[in-house]
């Protein structure tokens, strides 16, 4: 259902590889509520997935960027302002990629060359975007600037391997580059910190079907589902959150105040 929460809002989406991606579902969640914005993804993802089938459904245009290179970035941003003849009023960082978690290294036998292909990929270039943004000036004043996290960043998830560290860098960029974005531009930076969902990244972690059971018998209201993410993502885009900043918020149904739930008890109780 369409209330024009974001009629007139302009922005950029990074991430929708295909329709499972939240970069998608939160795409299609824009363009319902009436903004509008510029969809990109590195050539290589591109090639992968079906982004063009989305710029169609959503009337967007699509502009190939890699978001390690600020060549690229600054690319992107100079182009995007241009198309709308305007400054932009949200963006979503929606990348994340571990070369190690692909090839099944354990975390305590890390080829740490990809390990730094990951880090840049998943959480420099949050730190790269942000300060293209910043120097070119892109932001309306109180824009809106999310990036996706994930609770790992916090705690141990051992199959989640060197993509923890990756959200944990993530989380504190979005934090020091948002307090001079918000104090200098009255832009707001935040982080969502989703439930496990089964994205094509997401179930490329070891585990991941046994995970997303657990997490779903933690969470008091179940897990959170992409659209639902693509929801939450929406309100942050809004007017009515122009005073949330610097923050990490999680979207996971209750899973990160539990300490243990009843049924995990019961379960564990049946098994001894």
């Amino acid at each position: 259902m369409s209330n024009n929460l974001l009629k007139g809002k302009k922005g950029i989406i990074f991430g929708a590889l295909d329709e499972n991606s939240i970069a998608w579902k939160t795409a299609l969640k824009v363009n319902e509520q009436g903004g509008e914005f510029v969809l990109t993804n590195a050539p290589v993802a591109m090639r992968m997935g079906s982004i063009n089938d989305l710029s169609k459904q959503t009337n967007s245009l699509v502009i190939p960027a890699d978001a390690t290179r600020i060549e690229d970035l600054e690319n992107l941003i100079e182009k995007t302002l241009n198309h709308f003849n305007n400054k932009i009023d949200f963006v979503l960082h929606s990348i994340g990629m571990s070369v190690n978690v692909r090839k099944g290294k354990h975390y305590t036998d890390l080829n740490h060359d990809w390990l730094a292909k990951g880090w840049d990929v998943s959480a420099v270039s949050f730190h790269k975007l942000l300060q293209s943004l910043y120097k070119m000036d892109a932001m309306n004043e109180w824009g809106s600037i999310v990036a996706l996290s994930y609770m790992a960043a916090q705690r141990v998830f051992p199959n989640y391997n060197d993509m923890a560290d990756n959200k944990a860098y993530l989380e504190s960029i979005a934090r020091s580059f948002g307090y001079f974005f918000g104090k200098e531009k009255k832009v707001r930076v935040n982080t969502i910190s989703q439930s496990p969902t089964p994205t094509t990244a997401g179930k490329g972690v070891t585990g991941f079907d046994g995970f997303i059971n657990y997490a779903e018998k933690m969470s008091p209201l179940g897990n959170a589902s992409a659209d639902e993410c693509a929801d939450y993502t929406i309100t942050l885009f809004s007017d009515f959150t122009k005073k949330v900043t610097l923050q990490n918020l999680f979207h996971d149904g209750g899973f990160s105040n539990v300490g243990v739930s009843q049924e995990i008890i019961d379960i564990i109780s049946n098994k001894s």
